[in-house]
């Protein structure tokens, strides 16, 4: 028989067993486990409750990546899944055939059981999916559980929907012998009192990513602070949209920040912080930074209100000194003194790879301070700086700088002031003639990726990107 024809038979004898119930289930005892993943995905597709629910007893895997094949709410399908875990658990002692050990929500591999299961139509040995799961170790808790489920969540609603309610109530039921284990946990526009419950459910030690983008007030944070210092082994954190309202004090706004700064004592595996459009931040930069207890490999600030001695106490941070991602992006410099940035950039030279000063308002003074430090940069490979106001003689002077540094790749610099008008109207030529010019002077531009931005257009908001040949790319 030809290999194209063995596919098709199997498909035919799958869907002819599930469309069987009863067949199916009192199949499964002596069923190869070769055909479990396509006999899965065919009673999933055709909604047959019962079946899954018999096949997650009969699992003859120690995980099923649920993730991959459906979305956490479909409450249907989620449930009879966790009746058959259910019904495996509620057994005093585990049976013979009970291999099951992870259920994994995560949508790790969009193409896992196509591939896999046709690979079982061919070739592929029956202990390929244990050989093929992905991060099952769990970083928290050592405690031992009969069994672990592992999950990542999007949290982007007002309130939790059914399935979510469901899925967290099902595991708090039976945390005694079901070990929740969260990765990410992403916090989209949703009230605090919604995801308490969730909260006081997942094993916090597992997260290792969090984002906030809710549009907390700062007391909000505090609140949710004395969670996220249990979070031992968080790795990325990212804190957006958090307000300072005006009704709070002087005082208890250094308090709820303090409650944070707490926090992130307790995070010794944290590497990448992003603060995005927090107006708490002002002025209360080094209660967050010294909290730190170790070096950070990224430091993301953007749209974040700073005063002059956020941007010193930023220079001298001790966790700061082996960055390798530094974001200082439209964040306002223009009146502040070049000495601290200059500093930091001193103290990262030998670490950073990527850096972002886009629409700092940096002039032309304040980046002369600055290039020394900066041309010392030597593992910088990303740099960006649109959005700053630079005459040519200063920006040909960044560019000979930048672009001699033996790793750097990519550039993206500012359309230089004297390409406008009086008007503010850009005129092409004028960046044409600049660019032939930099051909000429610096022969390292050759094998480099150089864009220049222009100022974003009042009425609709865009700009563009022109390489050296003056082709026009999207921002």
């Amino acid at each position: 028989m030809s290999r194209q024809g063995a596919p098709r038979l199997l498909d035919l004898a799958v869907q002819s067993l599930v469309r069987n119930e009863a067949l199916a289930m009192s199949a499964l005892e002596e069923l190869p486990g070769e055909l479990f993943p396509p006999l899965f995905m065919e009673a999933f597709t055709r909604r047959r409750s019962r079946v899954l629910t018999a096949m997650v007893q009969a699992w003859p895997f120690t995980r099923l990546p649920l993730g991959s094949l459906m979305n956490l709410r479909d409450l249907e399908m989620l449930r009879a899944v966790l009746d058959g875990l259910d019904a495996l658990l509620a057994q005093k002692d585990q049976p013979r055939k009970w291999n099951l050990q992870v259920l994994d929500l995560r949508d790790v591999d969009g193409n896992f059981w196509a591939v896999w299961s046709e690979g079982m139509a061919h070739t592929c040995p029956p202990d390929a999916m244990d050989e093929r799961k992905t991060e099952t170790d769990c970083p928290g808790s050592g405690r031992v559980k009969p069994f672990r489920v592992i999950v990542d969540l999007c949290l982007n609603v007002r309130t939790l929907d059914e399935s979510l309610k469901y899925f967290s109530e099902w595991a708090k039921q039976r945390k005694d012998s079901i070990h929740l284990c969260c990765r990410e946990l992403d916090i989209l526009a949703v009230a605090f009192q919604n995801i308490r419950k969730f909260l006081q459910t997942v094993d916090l030690d597992c997260i290792q990513e969090v984002e906030l983008n809710c549009y907390w007030n700062l007391p909000t944070l505090g609140q949710f602070s004395s969670y996220l210092g249990r979070m031992r082994h968080l790795e990325k954190l990212c804190v957006s949209h958090i307000r300072a309202p005006a009704y709070l004090s002087p005082e208890m706004k250094k308090k709820h920040v303090l409650q944070m700064a707490n926090a992130l004592l307790n995070l010794d595996r944290l590497q990448k912080l992003d603060l995005y459009s927090d107006a708490f931040l002002e002025g209360h930069l080094d209660q967050v930074l010294r909290c730190l207890k170790t070096p950070l490999e990224t430091l993301s600030i953007i749209r974040c209100p700073l005063l002059e001695s956020d941007l010193s106490h930023l220079s001298w941070c001790p966790t700061l000194t082996e960055l390798k991602h530094l974001v200082l992006s439209k964040v306002r410099l223009t009146d502040f003194s070049p000495e601290p940035l200059q500093l930091l950039l001193e103290r990262v030279a030998a670490t950073l790879q990527t850096l972002d000063l886009e629409d700092c308002g940096i002039s032309d003074a304040q980046l002369r301070v600055i290039l020394p430090s900066l041309s010392r940069c030597s593992q910088l490979t990303t740099f960006s700086f649109c959005g700053n106001q630079i005459f040519m003689p200063a920006l040909e002077d960044l560019l000979r700088h930048t672009v001699r540094l033996s790793k750097f790749n990519i550039g993206q610099y500012p359309v230089p002031l004297e390409s406008y008008d009086a008007w503010g109207v850009f005129h092409q030529e004028i960046l044409a003639q600049f660019a032939a010019k930099l051909r000429r002077t610096l022969s390292d531009l050759q094998l480099k990726r150089i864009f220049f931005g222009t100022v974003p257009c009042p009425e609709c908001g865009n700009g563009a990107l022109y390489d050296l040949d003056m082709v026009r790319h999207c921002c």
